[in-house]
């Protein structure tokens, strides 16, 4: 336990003393401190008595604002910290999930979105008391992975439970992106208890699926290799070509970082070159307004994982300065109140303490006030 805590007070202090990231100005590193501080202000006043925001049955929707009051290193908010981690504790299910069951639909209680989120906030909240729910989660998480003999092997679902080979790349990534924000942790588990990890192999063999290898989208990644939704089209030559968008292809791009991939490996080159061409934050590429804030939002969390301050300019022998890029653009976003929220309501993004949980953990990886 003693080692967990030194872990947090380190952590703690490194975002408290707004550590720079390269290339980001003390302006802009004020200017996005600014945004952050009147954007926690206004969660805290949505805020419920329970401890929750928003929906209470999706945890999530709890999780992603304590993640973000617990990256920003201000001591400030600790009561509404501590509501938020007591009632994602009283979410955890007898099986580690943290999520609120919901029987006979169709990926139940989207119980692995839930807990991957929700253990995330947890680890950045920094209390040793969630240290056992912690470990719960992640056998629980691991226990999701689908080993199958399908094209689903390797990846994560919504629901573990739902007696159907599914897995998608949203799900996958964020299950990924627990396991290894967590993984310190496994160092607590009580002796003689099995530790729980994933198949990184299989994992990041699912995760290729996803990547388109040739045509104009090369390097992009889509949402999974059969939802209907995810616009899957043929090439001349009769081979199905998925169809990449911004969002998946940042969250294609964690994976394969959470997986040991070097910068140098042709398939991470290739996703931060379809970031490069289809660079812009007047839209989710591929999607346009749809999922716009957690397209901010993966992409800060992938390229800070990736430990790129820039992208190259495609065509030209300049850069682009991502971090600064991201931080004046969100900033320009915020409502009066110190909201943000999306005009499209595609992934429940008008409801702005969603949006408003992304934009602020956008802000906080992309001026490096977190990692």
């Amino acid at each position: 336990m003693k080692k967990y805590v030194m872990a947090v007070v380190v952590a703690a202090g490194f975002a408290a003393a707004g550590v720079q990231a390269q290339g980001v100005s003390a302006a802009l590193l004020q200017e996005a401190r600014a945004s952050v501080n009147k954007g926690l202000a206004w969660l805290k006043t949505q805020q419920k008595p329970s401890g929750a925001w928003s929906d209470e049955g999706m945890p999530a929707l709890t999780a992603l604002p304590l993640w973000a009051l617990a990256a920003s290193g201000e001591k400030a908010y600790a009561p509404e910290s501590d509501k938020a981690v007591a009632f994602l504790l009283s979410k955890q299910q007898p099986d580690g999930g943290i999520y609120v069951p919901v029987p006979n639909r169709k990926g139940g209680g989207l119980g692995n979105y839930n807990t991957s989120i929700g253990v995330m906030a947890l680890q950045a909240s920094g209390k040793p008391a969630a240290v056992p729910a912690i470990l719960k989660a992640r056998s629980y998480i691991a226990s999701s992975q689908h080993l199958g003999e399908d094209s689903h092997a390797g990846g994560f679902g919504y629901d573990k439970d739902t007696q159907r080979a599914y897995a998608d790349l949203n799900n996958t990534h964020y299950s990924l992106d627990a396991m290894r924000r967590t993984q310190s942790v496994e160092d607590l588990r009580p002796a003689g208890e099995k530790k729980a990890d994933v198949n990184w192999d299989a994992a990041l063999k699912y995760v290729e699926q996803m990547q388109n290898k040739e045509g104009e989208t090369a390097g992009g990644f889509a949402y999974n290799t059969e939802d209907p939704k995810g616009g899957a089209t043929t090439n001349s030559s009769g081979r199905v070509m998925l169809r990449a968008y911004g969002s998946m292809t940042y969250a294609g791009l964690l994976s394969m970082v959470h997986a040991h991939l070097e910068k140098n490996d042709p398939r991470v080159r290739s996703a931060v070159d379809y970031g490069s061409r289809f660079w812009t934050l007047e839209e989710n590429p591929g999607q346009g307004q749809q999922g716009l804030y957690f397209y901010f939002n993966v992409m800060a969390r992938a390229l800070s994982a990736a430990g790129l301050d820039a992208l190259p300019k495609h065509g030209t022998a300049e850069e682009i300065r991502w971090r600064e890029e991201v931080v004046r653009k969100i900033a320009s976003l915020q409502k009066p109140d110190g909201s943000w929220a999306n005009a499209n309501n595609r992934w429940w993004e008008n409801d702005p303490v969603l949006a408003t949980s992304y934009a602020l953990l956008a802000l906080e990886f992309a001026g490096g006030l977190t990692r």
